[in-house]
C-alpha cells in the first residue's frame, strides 16, 4: 500500500501502528496549493479511507512557517480557474457551466478528508489562510499553536470562499457574528480567539508540541475498536447535517447492524478482565 501513498507535494508516514501522518510539502511556497496538489490530497485520503491498517490519521503542513498560506494565486492566475474569462466564442452560459464545474470538483477533492472513514486531526500552525480553512473544517478535530495566524482570505482575492468554509463554519462555529466578521473581513486572528469561540479545541507552545499532542490522540484513538470509531464518526456528521429524529433513526439503523459485532464483547470483557483489548483491522 506505500506506494499509492506516494504523490508529489506530500509525505505520508506511519509514525505508529494504525496511525497515518499527512504532511503537505511545498514549504518554499508556504504549502500554497495549485491544482495538482488539490487532486493529489484527495487521491491520499481516499486510499486512507479504505485501508484496513489505518484507524487515525494527522494532517500538517512541512515547514515552520505555514500549514497552508492557501491558493497559489499565481499559478491559479496562470493556468487555473482565476485564469479563465470569457471569450468571444463562448456565451457566458458556457463559461458559468465549466467554471461551477471546476468549482465542485475541487469541493468534491476537500471533502474527501471528510468522507474519509477515519478520523482525522489537523494541526493549525503558521500561516493558516484561506484552504487552510476549507480542510481543517473538513478534519474532525483541530488543533493550532500560540502563533498561529488563521484568516478567511478570500475576499481579499475578489471572491466569495467556495471551497467549504463558507457553508461548514456555521456548523463548527455557534456564532454567526463572528463568522461573518471573520469572512466579510478576511482579517488575520489568533489562536486565542479560535479558542474562544470554538474553532479550535486546543493550543499548544509550538508545532512540535501541538503534533506530538496530536500522535498521543491519534494512538489513543486507534486503540478503540475501528467498527466503533467509524460508526461514531459517520453518524455525528449525518446527524449534524440533519433534525434529531432522523439522527436518531439513523444511529438506529446504524447500529442494528454494528452491534453485530465481536468488538462490543472484546471492549467489554477486557474491562471486565482489566486487560487492553486487540481489534481486528476493519
Amino acid at each position: 500500500m506505500a506506494e499509492a501513498y506516494k504523490k508529489d507535494f506530500f509525505n505520508v508516514t506511519f509514525p505508529v501502528e494504525h496511525v497515518a501522518h499527512v504532511e503537505i510539502n511545498r514549504p518554499e511556497k508556504l504549502n500554497a496549493f495549485k491544482e495538482v496538489m488539490w487532486q493529489n490530497l484527495s487521491a491520499i485520503f481516499s486510499t486512507l479511507s479504505h485501508d484496513p491498517a489505518i484507524r487515525a490519521v494527522i494532517l500538517t503542513g512541512a515547514g515552520p512557517r505555514a500549514f497552508t498560506a492557501g491558493l497559489d494565486v499565481q499559478a491559479a492566475s496562470e493556468s487555473g480557474t482565476l485564469s479563465q474569462s470569457p471569450t468571444t466564442d463562448t456565451d457566458p452560459a458556457r463559461t458559468a457551466t465549466a467554471l461551477r464545474r471546476h468549482i465542485l470538483s475541487f469541493q468534491t477533492n476537500i471533502t474527501s478528508i471528510e468522507k474519509c472513514e477515519k478520523p482525522v486531526i489537523v494541526v493549525l500552525h503558521g500561516i493558516s489562510y484561506g484552504l487552510a480553512l476549507d480542510m481543517s473544517l473538513a478534519c474532525d478535530i483541530r488543533l493550532s499553536t500560540s502563533s498561529t495566524k488563521f484568516s478567511v482570505k478570500e475576499v481579499d482575492i475578489g471572491l466569495a470562499a467556495d471551497i467549504g468554509t463558507l457553508s461548514r463554519l456555521p456548523h463548527s462555529v455557534g456564532n454567526l457574528s463572528w463568522i461573518k466578521d471573520v469572512a466579510l473581513s478576511a482579517r488575520v486572528f489568533g489562536s486565542e480567539e479560535a479558542l474562544r469561540v470554538g474553532l479550535v479545541s486546543a493550543v499548544y507552545k509550538d508545532k512540535d508540541e501541538a503534533v506530538a499532542e496530536a500522535l498521543k490522540l491519534a494512538t489513543l484513538i486507534a486503540s478503540k475498536s475501528p467498527v466503533a470509531v467509524q460508526g461514531t464518526k459517520e453518524i455525528i456528521n449525518y446527524s449534524r447535517d440533519r433534525p434529531i429524529a432522523d439522527g436518531l433513526h439513523y444511529t438506529a439503523v446504524w447500529n442494528a447492524a454494528m452491534l453485530q459485532t465481536q468488538d462490543v464483547k472484546d471492549a467489554m470483557m477486557s474491562g471486565l478482565q482489566k486487560r487492553t483489548p486487540k481489534f481486528s483491522k476493519l
